[in-house]
C-alpha cells in the first residue's frame, strides 16, 4: 500500500517562495518505472487543476507544467529520499489552494484528473497574500 505524504505548505506574501515535499512510503522511486507522480491543486468550491506532473518510463523522464505556473514552479523528486517536490516561486495569491500530490502505476502516461491516480496524500494548504 504506497502512502504520501505531503509537507511544506503556509502562508507567504506574494513574490515569495515555497517547496512543497511529498514523502513516499510502500513505493521505492529507485525501483520503479511506469509511473506519474503529480500536483494538483484545488480551492474549495472550484475545479481540481492539475499544476505538474512527472512521469518515469522506460524510455526515460518528463515533466509538464501547466500553463499557470510554468516558468515559476518546478517539480522534481530525489531518489534518495523516496520524495519529490513542488518548488514555487513568484508565489500569487491566484495561487492560494490545497495541493494534493498523487501517484499512479503501471501507466504508459500521466492521468489527466486525479480520479484516475492511485493515490493521494491528504493535501496541504498554500495561502499567499498581496
Amino acid at each position: 500500500q504506497v502512502q504520501l505524504m505531503e509537507s511544506g505548505g503556509g502562508s507567504v506574501q506574494a513574490g515569495g517562495s515555497l517547496r512543497l515535499s511529498c514523502v513516499a512510503s510502500g513505493f521505492i522511486f529507485s525501483r520503479s518505472t511506469r509511473y506519474c507522480m503529480a500536483w494538483f491543486r484545488q480551492v474549495p468550491g472550484t475545479e481540481r487543476e492539475g499544476v505538474a506532473r512527472f512521469y518515469t518510463g522506460f524510455g526515460g523522464t518528463d515533466s509538464v507544467l501547466s500553463d499557470s505556473v510554468k516558468g515559476r514552479f518546478t517539480i522534481s523528486q530525489d531518489n534518495a529520499e523516496n520524495t519529490f517536490y513542488l518548488q514555487m516561486n513568484s508565489l500569487k495569491p491566484e495561487d492560494t489552494a490545497i495541493y494534493y500530490c498523487s501517484t499512479a502505476h503501471g501507466v504508459d502516461y500521466c492521468p489527466n484528473t486525479m480520479e484516475r491516480f492511485n493515490y493521494r496524500g491528504q493535501g496541504t494548504q498554500v495561502t499567499v497574500s498581496s
